[in-house]
């Protein structure tokens, strides 16, 4: 019967017949030239005698070396690229672990963007380090350094801990880490106190009842297709990312399909990019916004809107980003004397005219694309009653009436 080839090698070596300290040299300088393959710049020797070479340096682009031994040369090169494979930076290992899962489309562009944004933002020291070299105390003084350093809010550090968390993930499959990851998290000494808290007042978050016909009334008088837009907000709650991608295909009747919204994010050359991505910010967001009875006369005005083209909002050829609705609905607030406030208030305002009426919890959250009743009524829900209008209804009440 023929032997595996396990039996054959292992028969080889206990009977003398390999050269294991040979086979070790062999692998030794396989790795060796392997490693000088991979270095970008030439090894020469001067006319001076010295041997020379550069090697790459974040900061100062790359530094020079020299020897007279072109072993030693070689031995530097080799020492340089060992530590960049088998102990990288913290840098080294986000880049390649936010950059893997843009690929294998794991992660949004715009996520992508934004996870650079806070490293950039967080690890501009920290990130210099490299990976075996930190301990999990040290991680969670930098986390916990951060929140006072950068007066973050809430929101903010659960970015930067999915950040780290991502990177420590990348590490520890890669065995460059052996220590438990939640761990870091685990023992972070930090409550909600410690985070800025950034209090906003009803009028700063939703239109009142005031304003709301205000805005309206101006839209309707003023009808054009950025107004339009901000139409749709304040009658549907749909997310200014959502109505710039809207097509004509959308709409049936007085309802639309909302399926697509656009996103942010830098190409290769650095610039910022916007596009429309196949689905909403979340996969609540899939669903069938309704315009009221009162306002389906809107519907024909949006039929007109570039009826040739598959976007709605379309000008001079391209459709029209999500900034230019922002500038407009900046303009008029201010023509208004309204205190300014983002297209996104336009969608508070909707949730909370929906929760004011009692509308049921079910077609609240469909209409709002949220998972639960939970989420609109702790972000959404506001007091859109002028003081005067609160002032009436509390004068009213008979026990605060003069006897």
């Amino acid at each position: 019967m023929p032997m595996e080839e396990s039996e054959l090698l292992k028969y080889a070596i206990e009977n003398g017949m390999i050269d294991m300290l040979y086979v070790q040299e062999q692998i030794e300088m396989s790795k060796r030239k392997e490693l000088l393959e991979k270095h970008p710049y030439k090894i020469w020797q001067g006319a001076d005698g010295y041997w020379r070479t550069y090697l790459p340096d974040k900061e100062k682009g790359r530094i020079p070396k020299r020897s007279l031994e072109k072993d030693n040369v070689e031995q530097a090169v080799i020492d340089y690229w060992k530590e960049q494979s088998e102990n990288p930076t913290i840098q080294e290992v986000f880049e390649e672990w936010n950059d893997r899962k843009l690929k294998m489309k794991k992660k949004a562009p715009s996520t992508h963007l934004r996870d650079s944004q806070t490293f950039k933002r967080h690890f501009s020291e920290f990130g210099k380090k490299r990976i075996k070299d930190i301990k999990p105390e040290e991680i969670i003084e930098f986390l916990e350094e951060q929140i006072p350093e950068h007066n973050l809010k809430v929101k903010a550090f659960a970015n930067l801990k999915t950040v780290t968390r991502g990177i420590l993930k990348s590490a520890k499959r890669k065995k460059m880490i052996d220590f438990r990851i939640e761990s870091v998290f685990e023992e972070l000494d930090v409550s909600e106190k410690d985070f800025d808290i950034t209090i906003k007042e009803d009028y700063e978050e939703v239109f009142d009842e005031e304003e709301t016909e205000v805005m309206l009334n101006y839209l309707k008088d003023n009808l054009d297709m950025m107004n339009i837009g901000i139409f749709l907000m304040f009658l549907t709650g749909a997310r200014i990312g959502e109505v710039v991608a809207l097509k004509h295909t959308d709409f049936t009747y007085n309802t639309f399909n909302i399926r697509r919204t656009e996103t942010r994010y830098k190409n290769e050359d650095g610039k910022y990019v916007r596009e429309v991505k196949d689905y909403p910010k979340t996969a609540a967001g899939i669903r069938t916004a309704i315009i009221p009875d009162a306002y389906s006369w809107l519907v024909k005005e949006i039929q007109k809107l570039n009826p040739f083209q598959d976007y709605i909002f379309v000008k001079d050829g391209n459709r029209i980003s999500t900034q230019s609705i922002r500038m407009r609905q900046k303009r008029i607030c201010k023509k208004l004397n309204i205190y300014p406030k983002s297209p996104h208030k336009d969608r508070k305002t909707y949730g909370t005219i929906l929760m004011d009426n009692h509308i049921d919890n079910r077609l609240i959250t469909e209409q709002m694309g949220h998972t639960d009743i939970t989420c609109s009524e702790k972000h959404y829900h506001r007091n859109r009653k002028s003081i005067e209008k609160k002032t009436e209804i509390l004068s009213n009440i008979p026990d605060f009436m003069a006897k």
